[in-house]
């Protein structure tokens, strides 16, 4: 058994695609659009496995967007989506830079929260050990859910 992907329907690919590939930094990999089922697929990747989405497709993100109008609730009910990052501090100040909301911030040097714009949790971990607890991050409050 392989993972391959986890899908995630979006109801504004125009802002998703902003959110996870100008603010999160993944690029798209795959796009698929079918007009006789109303509907548009975009697979995603993280930069470090640019290599193994082109030769295998794996591990992908796939925003599903559903050309008529739908409404999806909260969009916690999968989980979450994790990606290691190298230095979680400066990628929460980038995000928050771009307009991105930290739900959860890197209080402990270690993991924070953010959501996609439908909602969608993701988790960022700080790669190999915790950083040193740091301002502003130590003394920010969570917000709303995660």
């Amino acid at each position: 058994m392989r993972y391959l992907h986890t899908m995630i329907r979006v109801s504004d690919l125009d802002e998703s695609l902003d959110f996870f590939c100008n603010k999160l930094g993944l690029a798209e990999t795959n796009r698929i659009v079918s007009e006789a089922g109303r509907f548009t697929l975009v697979y995603l990747h993280a930069p470090l496995d640019a290599e193994q989405a082109a030769t295998t497709h794996a591990p992908l993100i796939e925003l599903t967007y559903n050309w008529d109008a739908e409404e999806y609730g909260g969009g916690r009910n999968f989980g979450h989506l994790a990606f290691q990052v190298d230095n979680i501090y400066e990628t929460c100040q980038k995000l928050m830079a771009a307009g991105v909301l930290i739900n959860r911030p890197p209080r402990d040097g270690h993991m924070a929260f953010i959501r996609s714009p439908d909602k969608i949790s993701i988790e960022l971990l700080q790669k190999d050990a915790a950083l040193a607890p740091a301002e502003p991050w130590v003394s920010m409050e969570n917000i709303g859910n995660w």
